[in-house]
């Protein structure tokens, strides 16, 4: 034996030899601050489970028989991790059977151990729990069953121990649910328990995992009686002034009510009425209250499995409503947010008031106008004629959160919506002043064009005398960055005769001392060109000379966006202006982008976006002249565009989320993803670029194609980000056009057809792969249209087997559309159902008109390029077009398929007799 193995040998000798002393060292050692002593310590565990599983494991389950002794907890942890299917570290198949037959006793055993703590308790409940689901599906541990039983029935288990049974209960309710004896009786008798609000908690947490785990609302219903006594186990919870197993309770109440909201229909008035007067009760803690306002939200937005359910108890939306406004009377008129610094710019929100703008962005959306706006009007007045600042300010950001999802009832009343708005621009406290700006930008964007068109009198003059508010800074910017908002939604001839007031206003902001205000106006003046076009020419001159000098000389750390938002300007001034007038000042322009470019930029440094996209906006510009700058663009633009996704996995169960800002989470299961947004932000721009240089360029862009084509196709199904696949598919088409054009003009460097070929059998199966795969319709209905610009141009270089695959793509594709109508169809015949849900109805199935309109396009440029080759897959598909002629179809439906036979008759003739022959049968 060698040296090493020896010493090996005698560690694993002495720790887990008769003295119990060298155990409890190395577990003490696993959780000491020192990290030598905790490397050594870990070093010699993993030696240990590899070299001897079974003792290990049977010497951390004995450690847990005596919850005193000061290493119990880390025996918890680390025996859990053995027995865990999801660890790394999992070694119970490799164990003896009779190893795994005393460790199971020894669990059972530590589980009823008089003494244990609360925290040791649960470690050993998710322990059982873990190796329950690897040997349960096989029956492999029968004993856990009547454990389970006894401790939960039996009137002499000790409450510490019934609680710990339920929530293994709750973990395994899928497994155990239809097998446990008397499982009614027992939930109740444990919401009921007359001594421990933590039994009752854990009685909710078992009750709603077993009501979960059911498969049909038959089986749910029989459960319906424990509602009552779920809610009385909540509200002693409060009664107790035990707020944290009361806000256990409520989140898995959110769980039930997010997951089968149905359950709770019977008895909705009287659960949604506890909620409130929880949301509603003063002395209860912001979380808590945040909790019960979360329940009735996600209630309200439960629509597929309960629509309009909630709609019918507008006396309870009018009180959430209630509540959720009087949230947002909790900011503080911080003296930081009038410094007018950028990173100040929530100064004085709380976290009740940003909790409140979610949830009435959420209710609007999810119970639309008809219901909400009726509401509003009732407290919107009172509010907003308060003598307190804060009410205004929360009537004003009220109307900003409800503008989405009040949209077509606020376009209606649009007079009194924005005359209430505007007169707020006069307010004497200038946080209110902001909030009515805010308001008007934002109602720009949910109500527009109507707005635009209607009261572009008022809105713009109001918003140009807010931009001479120089005490408050903040406010400027705010009025100048609303112009963006209105410009979006606004026809040139609208916006050009204010042009000359806007255009003096932001040109002396401008010159501000202010850098947010500097920053505000520039996002208005490149907006304004935008909007206004070859309009814009006339102030080119005067506006440029500014622009240009913050791009040269905006060089500190502190201007960073600033000199981004420069490039920005910059360059949508240059596309609507027109290379003629704009082409000297663009080559002055990029020396300054590639200096940029060849300079070390930090990670965060906003200017690298803003660069990406002002580079593709001076090639929109300039077009084929652009071509020379091209090397120096390309290849930080496919480095941002190979970004990987920067995403970390940790446990559900591990205190607090990410304080990082710029990451965003999202919980599956008992896992809990964290994802860098910024990152992917990155990816989508620099992905949505090369689609524009592809389009701008056409055959001069052949030399990067195989690169750009190797970047986006994987990202076909990059499913992080719906902006990074978009782009990705829109790009595809715009590859093979510019290496058509390349070929046929002799610009391809030596190559011919075949390349054309190569490059199409490498596009056309991923689109058709993506297309079947993808969750969202409207990117569905976007793949088909690049899958029928891909087809026409690679025409007859398509073989069998390509068309084969496309045929079963398109079929894979009409027959998921189809079956989310027929879900629909059973959605419309819920006993909820209402008319503001019929709309919402409508407007999902005109996404499915588009995409059965995209099959359309793509069947009938297949029958146009293969003509009578194509009709012994015609005569396949016709199976699934010919009921799409019947009259319980859309009339869109009977349009496009009338459209594609029409395709076949005129490019087929004779061949097509037989198959028109039955149409006309069917018509």
């Amino acid at each position: 034996m060698d040296p090493q193995a020896a010493e090996g040998q005698d560690a694993a000798a002495a720790v887990l030899g008769a003295d119990p002393a060298p155990l409890t060292a190395l577990l003490g050692d696993l959780a000491s601050p020192a990290n030598e002593a905790r490397s050594r310590a870990e070093r010699t565990f993993h030696a240990l489970r590899a070299s001897h599983p079974d003792p290990l494991a049977l010497r951390l389950a004995h450690l847990l028989l005596s919850p005193a002794h000061p290493a119990a907890p880390m025996a918890a942890v680390l025996l859990r991790r053995l027995i865990s299917p999801g660890s790394q570290a999992f070694v119970y198949p490799a164990l003896a059977p009779a190893t795994q037959s005393s460790l199971r006793a020894l669990l059972l055993s530590a589980a009823s151990a008089p003494g244990l703590s609360r925290s040791i308790s649960k470690k050993l409940s998710d322990a059982v729990a873990e190796l329950a689901t690897h040997l349960l599906p096989s029956g492999s541990w029968p004993d856990l069953l009547t454990f389970l039983y006894k401790s939960v029935a039996s009137p002499s288990s000790p409450p510490a121990l019934q609680e710990s049974a339920l929530n293994t209960l709750a973990r395994l309710a899928s497994h155990l649910a239809a097998g446990f004896p008397d499982l009614h009786a027992l939930l109740l008798a444990a919401l009921s328990h007359p001594s421990s609000a933590d039994v009752r908690v854990a009685g909710l947490n078992a009750a709603i995992s077993v009501i979960q785990s059911l498969p049909s609302a038959a089986e749910r219903d029989r459960f319906q009686d424990l509602l009552p006594a779920m809610m009385r186990a909540l509200a002693e919870s409060l009664n107790c002034g035990n707020e944290g197993s009361a806000q256990e309770a409520l989140e898995m109440m959110i769980e039930l009510a997010g997951l089968e909201p149905r359950f709770l229909r019977r008895q909705l008035p009287d659960v949604v009425a506890s909620m409130l007067q929880i949301a509603e009760a003063p002395g209860l803690e912001d979380g808590t209250r945040h909790l019960a306002v979360e329940f009735v939200v996600t209630l309200a937005e439960a629509r597929e499995r309960a629509p309009g359910m909630m709609r019918r108890l507008p006396r309870y939306v009018g009180r959430l409503f209630a509540v959720v406004m009087n949230m947002l009377l909790d900011v503080q008129d911080e003296p930081a947010w009038y410094a007018a610094v950028s990173e100040e710019e929530d100064a004085g929100e709380t976290g009740s008031f940003v909790f409140a703008q979610e949830c009435l962005d959420r209710l609007a959306i999810a119970v639309g106008g008809n219901t909400i706006l009726p509401v509003a009007a009732e407290l919107l007045p009172s509010f907003i004629g308060a003598e307190e600042w804060k009410r205004r300010h929360a009537a004003l950001m009220t109307i900003s959160q409800i503008a989405e999802g009040c949209a077509k009832v606020m376009t209606k009343n649009l007079d009194q919506v924005v005359g209430m708005v505007l007169n707020s621009f006069n307010d004497p406290h200038p946080r209110v002043r902001w909030a009515a700006i805010n308001a008007v930008g934002q109602l720009s964007t949910d109500l527009g064009p109507e707005l635009q068109n209607k009261l572009h009198h008022v809105v713009l003059p109001a918003l140009a005398s807010a931009m001479d508010d120089s005490e408050n800074p903040r406010v400027q910017a705010h009025a100048a960055s609303a112009i963006l908002n209105f410009s979006e939604n606004c026809r040139p001839e609208i916006l050009t005769p204010y042009l000359d007031v806007i255009v003096g206003k932001l040109l002396l902001l401008l010159q501000s001392g202010s850098q947010m205000v500097q920053e505000g106006a520039l996002t208005a003046l490149a907006s304004a060109a935008d909007s206004s076009q070859e309009h814009f020419q006339k102030y080119y001159d005067a506006v440029m000379p500014y622009l240009k000098a913050i791009l040269m000389n905006a060089t500190d750390k502190s201007s960073r966006m600033l000199r981004a938002k420069s490039m920005e300007c910059i360059s949508l001034v240059g596309m609507a202006v027109g290379k003629q007038k704009f082409r000297d000042d663009a080559k002055q322009v990029m020396e300054v982008l590639m200096s940029l470019q060849g300079s070390h930029m930090e990670a965060d440094d906003p200017i690298t976006s803003y660069m990406l996209q002002a580079w593709a906006r001076l090639c929109k510009c300039l077009g084929q002249e652009f071509l020379p700058y091209m090397s120096v663009v390309m290849p930080p633009l496919l480095q941002s565009a190979q970004l990987k996704p920067d995403v970390s996995v940790t446990s559900a169960g591990e205190d607090g989320e990410s304080d990082d800002d710029g990451v965003e989470t999202i919980t599956l299961g008992d896992k809990r993803i964290g994802i860098r947004t910024s990152l992917l932000e990155e990816k989508a721009t620099a992905c949505s670029m090369l689609c524009c240089y592809a389009d701008e360029l056409k055959e001069g862009f052949f030399p990067w194609i195989d690169q750009v084509a190797t970047t986006l196709v994987p990202l076909l199904k990059f499913y992080f980000h719906d902006e990074v696949r978009k782009a990705a598919v829109s790009a595809m088409p715009e590859l093979l056009r510019s290496a058509k054009l390349a070929v046929e003009k002799g610009q391809a460097q030596g190559r011919d057809n075949s390349y054309l070929k190569q490059l199409s059998d490498y596009i056309v199966p991923a689109l058709v792969e993506a297309m079947h795969k993808e969750p969202d319709t409207q990117i569905c209905a976007s793949i088909l249209e690049s899958l029928n610009e891909s087809i026409q141009m690679s025409g007859t270089l398509l073989d069998e087997g390509q068309v084969r695959y496309i045929v079963e793509g398109i079929k894979e594709v009409i027959t998921a559309s189809s079956n989310r109508r027929t879900e629909r169809t059973e959605r419309a015949n819920a006993e909820d159902f209402d008319s503001e849900e019929d709309e919402l109805l409508r407007e999902e199935n005109e996404q499915e008109d588009e995409i059965f309109d995209q099959v359309g396009d793509c069947l009938g440029t297949l029958v146009k390029t293969f003509k009578t080759y194509f009709l012994p897959f015609f005569d396949e598909l016709s199976v699934y077009l010919t009921p799409m002629l019947g009259k319980d179809k859309t009339s869109e439906e009977r349009r496009v398929t009338i459209c594609i036979f029409d395709d076949v008759a005129e490019h087929c003739r004779e061949a097509a007799v037989s198959i028109m022959t039955h149409i006309f049968l069917l018509c």
